[in-house]
Formats: structure tokens, sequence, C-alpha cells
């Protein structure tokens, strides 16, 4: 099928008026000039689409808006996304990342040189403003995911599928979409690269396409409600797919007794009383001490979306 663009960028956004500009602006100063940029408001709640038609008028990229009258959930934004472009390669771009300006050039490379269908991740590379969290936590298990994705193997990459990778078109359709039921925060996309491993698609992740992540979850309550959310999220994945391609997530030992004894307890309300307690004191304790308790709040926040999903309220 003939296309009229090498790549098409699609941006999902819900309340991201303010930081639009980031994937914009980087978007203007790319080396690939072939591409269209298709940015899907969730509901417009705060002139996002004036945002689009501002660039628009400015006459570098190639973009429009698609505009949902109220929030339809990110996997939807995902999918109108993707089924307007008009373009062989197809590439997720999340509204708070900042592309390095050879960045469509990298994610087309991969699709042009493959002799096989691949899906490509590039990873995040967080910036945190200097809070008490980030120096404590964020920046540190920033590192390490980024250390333990890149020692995956091809069995498991799929799993960092998220907001920063590329597939073409025809894999898209193999796939039939991202599933709509995820409605809570994460999985859809998780999801997503299972079915491509399922489907016999490599999922590769490029080192060299790491994008700077201008981070929501700047704080201990932002993080952990997160956690929160994403475990409650996990429930659908497990009733589709079942429990065995997952890693075992059940806390052990002495550690465990304590993420699931706080787990208990793990409300939004509590989470946000406790995280931003903890926030208050990180800097005055020691680093090592700082660091478990966060690690203690976010994982007992997780543990507590997969045991108690009803605690998950908030739609994304």
């Amino acid at each position: 099928m003939m296309t009229l663009y090498k790549a098409a960028v699609i941006i999902p956004t819900r309340g991201g008026a303010a930081k639009l500009h980031f994937p914009l602006d980087a978007l203007e100063q790319q080396t690939e000039k072939d591409f269209q940029v298709i940015v899907v408001c969730d509901g417009d709640i705060d002139g996002s689409a004036q945002v689009v038609q501002q660039y628009k008028e400015r006459g570098v990229l190639n973009i429009e808006a698609i505009v949902f009258e109220e929030n339809q959930g990110r996997s939807k934004a995902l999918n109108a996304g993707h089924q307007a472009a008009d373009a062989h390669v197809l590439i997720r771009c999340d509204d708070d990342l900042e592309p390095s300006p050879d960045y469509i050039e990298k994610h087309i490379s991969h699709h042009q040189k493959c002799n096989s269908e691949v899906g490509v991740i590039g990873l995040y590379l967080n910036n945190y403003p200097e809070t008490p969290y980030a120096r404590a936590y964020g920046r540190y298990r920033d590192k390490k995911f980024r250390e333990d994705a890149y020692q995956s193997t091809d069995q498991d990459s799929w799993m960092f599928w998220a907001g920063n990778v590329s597939l073409t078109r025809e894999i898209f359709n193999k796939i039939g979409g991202y599933d709509e039921r995820y409605r809570l925060y994460g999985w859809e996309d998780v999801d997503f690269g299972y079915l491509m491993h399922k489907t016999g698609v490599k999922v590769l992740i490029d080192p060299e396409l790491a994008t700077k992540h201008h981070i929501a979850a700047t704080t201990t309550a932002s993080r952990a409600t997160r956690a929160l959310h994403s475990g409650a999220a996990r429930s659908l994945f497990v009733e589709k797919h079942g429990t065995d391609v997952l890693k075992n997530l059940d806390p052990a030992g002495i550690w465990g007794t304590a993420v699931k004894s706080v787990a208990k307890l793990a409300t939004e309300k509590n989470i946000e009383i406790a995280g931003n307690t903890i926030d208050k004191i990180a800097d005055n304790l020691p680093h090592k001490i700082s660091e478990k308790l966060i690690s203690l709040l976010v994982e007992a926040s997780a543990y507590a979306g997969i045991r108690y999903p009803s605690r998950a309220r908030k739609v994304f």
C-alpha cells in the first residue's frame, strides 16, 4: 500500500498543553523531514488542540490534531492516531518526551535494514527536578531500570514496550491495536508488547534511542500512586494471558512481610499522606534509609493495586 510519509509520530495527550512543546519543538529540528505528526487529545481540557494549531500555523511540521470530546483512555487515543497515520513506520512519542534531532531517522533505519518484522524500543532518560524523591530514589532507580532493560533477552524485551517505540503499519494491523479496556495507569503498552512477542515479532531495545523524558512522577506520593494504579491495571493482563508470562511479584521474607503489611493500608489518600511525610524527612535521614522507605511505599502500593484493584479509582 502506498503511503504519503516515511513515518508518522503519534502523540497521545490529556492535559498536555504545557508540555507539548517538548516533543513538538524537537520534532521541528529533525534531520529526517519526511514524516507527519498526529496529536490525539483525549478530551481537550486545557487548550491542547490550540497548541497543535499554533505549530501547524508555523508551517514546519506536517501536523494534525484528533480531538475526543471527552476522555476515552490512552489506548483509544493510540489506536485513533495509528489508524489515521499515512505512513509505513509508526512511532509512538509521549507528550513529555524531548527527542534528539536524529530520533525519526534512527527509528526508520531499524525498519529499513531489518529483513524481518521488528518492534523498536527507546527507553526514557528521566529528567528530575531537585526533589527529595529524586535524590533518594528516582535517579538511582531510573539508572537501574535501564541497566536491567539493556541486559534483557529476546524473550523478555517486550516487557519494556512503552511510550518511545516504533513498528510498521503491517505489525499494528496484525496485532489489532491497543486493548481499549485498559483505563487505569499503564499495561496497555506491556500487553501490546506481549502480543507482538507472541505473534513472533522481534522486539529490540536501542540504547541510542534513549530519549529525554520530563517525568511527571517527581514526588514519592505521585510515584507510589502510579504504582497503585499500575498494579490494578495488571489484573486485566493476567485475566487475558495468565500469570506464567510475568515475573513473580509476590514479595517474600522479612521485606515481603513489610510490603504486604503496608499494602493493607495503601489507599490513595494514605499513599498521599505517607509519601508527603517521607519527602519532608528524606533529606535528613541516611540516604539508604530514605531509599528503603520510598521503595517500601512504592512496592506496597503496587502490591495493593494487585490485591485490591478497586482502590485505584482514577482513569487515564
